[in-house]
């Protein structure tokens, strides 16, 4: 399939969104751009676009077999898929299950702390503001989301953290923090969206802790690519 530049919809940091004949269903089409601190630091993975959709389809497949509903369709090529559209709800949902990145900073810990119990905040999805950490309350108050929404919104994402964990924890990787994004698609139903990749989960090998994630582009690590290329293959060479 030819993905023709006048049906792109949204070009983002690191996907194309591209329009299709079914007004309820999008192609998203992954890049190997990569950026890192709001878009401070940029450069490219090589691959990357093709690993994530990847690592993505695996996952979202896993999910949705496992009562979470996502925006996955079906394949289209090793960068593309065929998704429900969805609207954006415009909120970033951040779980920790171990310290690390801005939460280490913020409460000066160190990295590495395993936390008694999950814990979930919230961005506002803003490029231009940094996406800043906000509460329930402002999300309610301001508009981007119902009590409602997120109430369903939080049931998912503490199964899904259920489920991740369990997933990665079988092909040895301990899955520290993870970004994930929701949306609603034409029926109003709250449903995952965007991906799970290591753009946007902290991805740590159980017994070494070596870093297999953007955090390796983040801090100048190298190896970027190998480290995407590991978790495929691990994720791979699991019997979902």
């Amino acid at each position: 399939m030819i993905l023709l530049e006048e049906n792109m919809i949204y070009e983002g940091k690191a996907k194309k969104v591209y329009s299709t004949t079914d007004p309820n269903k999008i192609i998203i089409y992954y890049k190997d751009d990569a950026t890192a601190f709001n878009s401070l630091k940029k450069g490219v993975i090589q691959n990357k676009g093709i690993l994530n959709k990847e690592i993505t389809t695996i996952i979202f497949e896993y999910l949705n077999s496992n009562g979470i509903n996502t925006h996955l369709i079906e394949n289209i090529n090793d960068r593309a898929q065929i998704c429900t559209k969805v609207d954006i709800i415009p909120l970033e949902v951040i779980v920790r299950n171990v310290v690390a990145g801005s939460m280490a900073k913020l409460f000066m810990m160190q990295e590495g702390q395993v936390l008694s119990e999950a814990v979930i905040e919230i961005c506002y999805k803003k490029d231009e503001l940094a996406d800043p950490m906000i509460n329930d309350f402002h999300a309610v108050s301001l508009g981007f989301a119902t009590k409602e929404d997120l109430d369903n919104m939080y049931e998912q994402t503490k199964k899904i953290n259920t489920l991740l964990k369990d997933f990665f924890d079988k092909i040895g990787i301990i899955l520290v923090d993870f970004k994930i994004e929701f949306g609603k698609d034409h029926q109003g139903n709250i449903i995952l969206a965007d991906e799970i990749s290591p753009d946007c989960c902290r991805l740590w090998d159980k017994e070494t802790k070596k870093k297999l994630d953007k955090d390796r582009f983040r801090r100048d690590l190298g190896d970027i690519e190998d480290a995407y290329q590991e978790v495929l293959k691990r994720i791979k060479g699991m019997t979902l």
